[in-house]
This record gives C-alpha cells, structure tokens and sequence, in this order.
C-alpha cells in the first residue's frame, strides 16, 4: 500500500479540520434554544428585515449565535432571544419599563416557570419580544443594547406604557 504524498496528507488534514468545524457549529446552532422558537406570524415584515441589519455581534459579553429562525435573533447561546413580528400587545396592567425610548412591558405570565424574562415592546408595530435567560443578570445592559436595535421600528405617538401601581 502506497503512503499518501505530503500535499494529500495536508489535504487530508484539512478536510478533517473542516468537517470537525462544521459539526461543531452545527451541533452549537441545533441544541440552541432559540430554535425551539417559531417565527412570528409578521416576522417577514419590512422593519423585522431591516432591524436584522442592525443586529449586534455581542450583547453583554454574549456573542451573538447562528439562528436561521427568520426574524430571530440569538446570544449566549440562547441566553437572550430577540424575535419580531408579534403583534402589539393591547393596554395592560403588566409592569413596565421604558430604556432609551423604547416601552418593555414585562409578560409576568408568561415568565413565570420559565427560567426567562418575557417582555415585548409596547407602542410599536410590529412588537418585538424579547426572551432573557435567568441566568444572565445585566437586565438593564440586554434592554439598552435590544433598545438600540428596536428603536428605529415606528412608535405609535398615542401608545405609551405606564407602569400600574401595585
């Protein structure tokens, strides 16, 4: 049996290397847990295309992860979950927070159990909900950055979120 040439062994090596790269990223990109999210119903709409472009390579240290899911957006693995195209929610007495001119409004129901923050956008159309692992505590730093990404997405000048006294 003939041993192969130097230049076949590096080519060897080098497919090797590649198929390994490719399982890694593709076994990273199916157990995330952004993939068990469906896109929303609107998630083709025009501002859900071009607040896509504005997506950041990191968030709160969290690198941002291979999603296919169309308007979805992930970090950390899975530890903060950008989806839009919902449609926006109706007057609530859930809680509330606006971050640099965006209105949160946090979902306490559906949160609950969960092992994540749920909390949507108010005001804006199409809404975008936002999916916070408990595990990540800079809250406040997650709303900033998805603030910067969500603003350009139209806010009704009718629709404020007031937070209900409790």
């Amino acid at each position: 049996m003939r041993r192969p040439s130097r230049r076949g062994q590096v080519a060897l090596a080098a497919g090797v290397s590649a198929a390994v790269v490719a399982g890694v990223l593709m076994a990273r990109e199916v157990s995330s847990p952004a993939l068990d999210v469906r896109p929303a119903v609107r998630a083709d709409d025009p501002a859900c295309t071009r607040m896509a472009d504005r997506y950041p390579a990191r968030l709160v240290g969290e690198s941002r992860d291979p999603v296919a899911v169309t308007g979805t957006a992930s970090w950390g693995n899975g530890g903060v979950v950008l989806r839009c195209g919902l449609e926006p929610p109706g007057e609530t007495a859930d809680p509330c927070v606006e971050v640099d001119g965006v209105d949160w409004v946090f979902r306490e129901d559906r949160s609950a159990g969960t092992g994540y923050r749920v909390l949507i956008t108010y005001g804006r159309d199409p809404a975008v909900q936002a999916f916070i692992d408990d595990r990540i505590t800079a809250v406040d730093g997650v709303l900033v950055g998805l603030s910067d990404v969500v603003r350009p997405i139209e806010r009704s000048p009718d629709d404020e979120c007031v937070a209900a006294p409790r």
